[in-house]
């Protein structure tokens, strides 16, 4: 089985989803399930369908985060350093066309939020990054065409 690496805040937010939707989503799924059941004929029960749909969703996201969560690979990032952007680097890249500046950690594919700066290290700007150093530029083909960037800063927090 292949690891999935991530890092320690990633893998703790998987853990704490996965005890919260198995200690208070699926009873709560389990008691509207039986509340929809005592209003009788099942076959025209909205809430008895849209509880059996909810459970299923949670029964699937349970399965798929005791999946990842056991062969998470946590990488710590305290114990780096260096000027070569890698898995768990902060980067501050600028646009070449606006120099705009923008900071992103590279992380785990099933800990990235864009909103948040996490970015995936499967995605197509942090695989251009791996590897690059301060002053370094790299261009990532977006749907609007090339888009171009310069490494400005590399850090490991």
């Amino acid at each position: 089985m292949e690891k999935v690496p991530m890092t320690r805040p990633g893998l703790d937010a998987l853990e704490e989803e996965f005890r919260r939707l198995r200690n208070e989503e699926r009873p709560a799924i389990i008691k509207a399930i039986a509340a929809a059941r005592e209003h009788g004929d099942l076959s025209e029960n909205a809430e008895y369908h849209a509880a059996r749909e909810r459970q299923s969703f949670v029964e699937g996201r349970l399965a798929e985060l005791e999946d990842v969560i056991s062969r998470a690979d946590v990488i710590d990032i305290s114990k780096m350093s260096g000027q070569i952007v890698r898995f768990g680097a902060m980067v501050m890249v600028a646009d070449e066309d606006t120099d705009e500046e923008i900071t992103y950690q590279i992380v785990g594919t099933h800990e990235a939020d864009i909103d948040q700066g996490r970015l995936s290290v499967t995605s197509p700007l942090a695989r251009a990054m791996i590897g690059k150093t301060i002053g370094d530029n790299v261009e990532v083909n977006t749907p609007r065409g090339p888009k171009g960037y310069e490494i400005c800063d590399v850090r490991f927090e």
